[in-house]
């Protein structure tokens, strides 16, 4: 029960940043429409909510895409006749967000001589993750995932973005793995969800490198491998790390730039 409430606030939280940051509405009051808008072909729209938006009630549509789908603007068209049939009353906002990596190809409307249906189509493409990281922010920075990294190495973004995250929440913990939460949920679409864990992965190793256990660890196997040589002088210190003090191999050989293979074959001895 608990993972299901996490999980409903983190998708409010991104729903309403959003809204705010990358569809530029005015939104408060948001609260998810059930999942009775499911359809016979087991498709069901992403988020529904009702709202307010510029202090109207509303209904909010909104679709995360990392493909292109070319029966997006007849997906869309159902989803909007399931939703005017429940909330006839209620404006409608509909927007598709596109994230993915290859040229937009969607189409955003169906036009002729029966119908002109048209929703909002929000290419990432056109956003430069600057914009959020300059923000710096911890909403903006879980926002910047989804945008166009203009060449940046992905790792070397998921790092700055997780330890920015770390620092602009001090010692809220709470508060931390709830924006950190945010950012795996939208890394998924990305097909970023294993760097993102790699970055998480990293910090806790410079967490960990200011623990007393690590500085003595470093200590005492330096002062034993000092007589060694450089490169023995290294692999006594990880041995150190990581017989007494618990590191893993592979932490130990990131930090002392190692070879792994060499490091395993060290400890064998």
């Amino acid at each position: 029960m608990k993972k299901d409430i996490t999980t409903k606030e983190t998708i409010k939280a991104i729903t309403e940043d959003i809204a705010i940051y990358i569809l530029g509405l005015d939104i408060s009051d948001v609260e998810f429409v059930d999942k009775e808008l499911q359809r016979v072909e087991k498709r069901e729209a992403d988020i529904v909510a009702t709202c307010k938006i510029d202090g109207i009630e509303s209904i909010l549509h909104l679709e995360i895409q990392n493909d292109n789908d070319k029966t997006m603007h007849q997906r869309m068209l159902r989803y909007y006749s399931d939703i005017i049939a429940r909330f006839e009353h209620l404006p409608i906002y509909q927007y598709v967000v596109y994230i993915g990596k290859a040229k937009l190809t969607m189409q955003e409307c169906i036009h002729n001589d029966q119908m002109d249906y048209r929703y909002s189509l929000i290419d990432m493409h056109t956003i430069d993750c600057e914009k959020f990281l300059q923000m710096d922010t911890p909403d903006a920075l879980v926002l910047s995932i989804l945008c166009d990294f203009k060449g940046k190495d992905e790792f070397e973004l998921l790092m700055h973005l997780t330890s920015r995250l770390k620092t602009l929440t001090g010692d809220d913990e709470h508060r931390f793995g709830k924006y950190m939460l945010m950012m795996e949920t939208l890394s998924e679409n990305r097909d970023l969800k294993e760097k993102l864990k790699k970055a998480e992965e990293m910090l806790r190793t410079i967490t960990m490198e200011q623990l007393p256990s690590y500085e003595l660890g470093m200590e005492r196997g330096m002062r034993e491998g000092e007589l060694k040589g450089k490169l023995e002088g290294k692999l006594e210190t990880a041995k150190t790390m990581i017989k007494e003090f618990g590191h893993s191999a592979e932490e130990i050989a990131k930090k002392l730039d190692l070879s792994l293979d060499l490091l395993l074959k060290y400890l064998k001895h």
